[in-house]
């Protein structure tokens, strides 16, 4: 292979490999004199269901211990499994220092095709 060849096919290889690394993302420097961040805003609720707006406690009496129970920062999601479905429900604070609520919840069967929402709550509270 020529010199010129090589060349061509490393920037080519260069190029391509760039484009799969994504823009970086700078991470958040406190102000100084230590003055509070804000808190990012929690999504607005999206859907109407019976769990929305609702803590999480009120999903742990309906269904009992998750099968998984995550905490990033103020936020949190619940995930139930039955064998019809899979149930998430994510929770953020209202506002800065409130209690978390349900804003958001997903419904999947086990094979990972989306699920009605209410069905799979009734399936699970069963």
């Amino acid at each position: 292979m020529s010199q010129n060849r090589r060349l061509a096919a490393i920037a080519s290889l260069v190029l391509l490999l760039g484009g799969c690394a994504g823009n970086a993302i700078p991470r958040a420097t406190p102000p100084p004199g230590g003055a509070p961040v804000a808190a990012i805003p929690a999504p607005r609720p999206t859907q109407n269901n019976s769990l929305i707006g609702r803590s999480a406690n009120s999903a742990l009496g309906l269904f009992g211990k998750p099968r998984l129970d995550v905490a990033e920062g103020a936020a949190r999601k619940l995930q139930f499994a039955g064998a019809a479905c899979i149930l998430d429900i994510y929770y953020y604070p209202p506002k800065q220092g409130a209690d978390p609520l349900a804003t958001h919840v997903d419904a999947r069967t086990p094979d990972g095709r989306d699920a009605n929402v209410p069905s799979c709550i009734e399936a699970l509270r069963r």
